[in-house]
């Protein structure tokens, strides 16, 4: 991966000015990546004086509870304060991390950032097709994970012997969520490089992986268990899979936030699957999560049907009709989508 030094230099520059305040914003249903990345990039930046606020729109997944400076977020539909708004209104800089567009931030949260418009934006993401209303982006979608470009930009800028054991940490639960434990795509010599100098700060890195796999529910496990026995539903021979939860069901199973997190990654355990869906239902959406193997394109399958986009073989989008005709609609688009030869 390529980070242009003009770029950097446009970066440092930004940054040089004293005691910026600064707001750190990740997207909705914050994960693993959003949360380390956002971490450990406000770390940085307080080091150098600069004062930082990192917004979060809804609640993290109960198992990262345990990272280092994760209680310092403000979750936005928690904020009763004001803490948000207030940061916003006075941002000098918004770094948007993790995600490539606003759209992304859910209203009211993304109407708040739009009532300053005198902040410097910057983007630092791994997703395809950003948006451009940014003053600076650092937009890589062939980086396995924001966190691991937050490592490379924190490299350039202070060097890496800047990075402490707690920000460390926290950019190692990014790489390591965001690559399935490095078993995806994007996994470069240099990335495995980058996890050398965090483990040389004195990670514990066998506590750090079962604080974030080894931590769920007794619920999440039956959850689990009954989303794939019961609501596996395989097409087309066997090589496209989905599974469907409505809140009736999440609320049998003592559901908590994150814990349908890895579920839509199943199905591609068995040796035909090709391509795996997910319809999450909330109060007025169902949240489509679509996973993929070799070739095929759920990011151009997302954008097509669902308003979504991602990554070739990680995406999503919404729906905003009931789960039957979601359902209906995701079989209806595969049978289109494999007679056009994307399957």
């Amino acid at each position: 991966m390529e980070i242009l030094n003009e770029k950097i230099e446009q970066l440092r520059a930004m940054l040089s000015e004293p005691e910026l305040n600064v707001v750190i914003l990740s997207h909705t249903n914050p994960d693993g990546d959003a949360v380390g990345s956002s971490i450990a990039w406000a770390e940085a930046l307080r080091r150098v004086g600069h004062r930082v606020t990192c917004i979060v729109p809804n609640k993290y997944p109960y198992y990262l509870d345990w990272m280092s400076g994760i209680k310092d977020l403000v979750v936005f539909k928690q904020d009763k304060e004001g803490v948000a708004q207030k940061a916003v209104r006075e941002a000098d800089m918004i770094f948007c991390l993790d995600f490539h567009t606003l759209s992304r931030l859910d209203a009211p949260l993304s109407e708040l950032i739009e009532t300053n418009r005198e902040a410097k934006r910057v983007l630092i993401d791994h997703h395809l097709d950003p948006s451009e209303d940014f003053a600076l982006m650092f937009s890589h979608p062939e980086s396995s994970s924001t966190s691991y470009l937050v490592y490379c930009l924190i490299e350039r800028l202070w060097g890496a012997k800047s990075i402490d054991a707690k920000q460390a940490e926290v950019l190692y639960v990014g790489m390591m969520t965001d690559t399935g434990n490095f078993s995806f795509s994007h996994l470069t010599p240099d990335l495995y490089r980058a996890v050398a100098v965090l483990a040389e700060t004195g990670i514990d890195i066998p506590k750090i992986y079962n604080n974030v796999y080894n931590s769920f529910t007794e619920g999440r496990a039956r959850l689990f268990g009954y989303v794939i026995n019961r609501k596996m539903r395989l097409m087309r021979k066997g090589t496209v899979a989905h599974l469907s939860l409505t809140e009736d069901e999440m609320r049998r199973f003592w559901f908590q936030q994150g814990d349908s997190e890895g579920f839509v990654n199943y199905p591609l355990t068995i040796k035909k699957m090709k391509m795996s869906a997910i319809f999450v239902e909330h109060h007025d959406f169902i949240r489509v999560s679509l996973r993929s193997r070799g070739n095929v394109d759920v990011n151009l399958f997302a954008a097509r049907y669902f308003e979504g986009g991602g990554h070739k073989n990680a995406a999503g989008g919404k729906s905003f009709v009931s789960m039957a005709e979601t359902i209906a609609r995701f079989e209806k688009a595969v049978e289109e989508w494999a007679e056009e030869g994307n399957l």
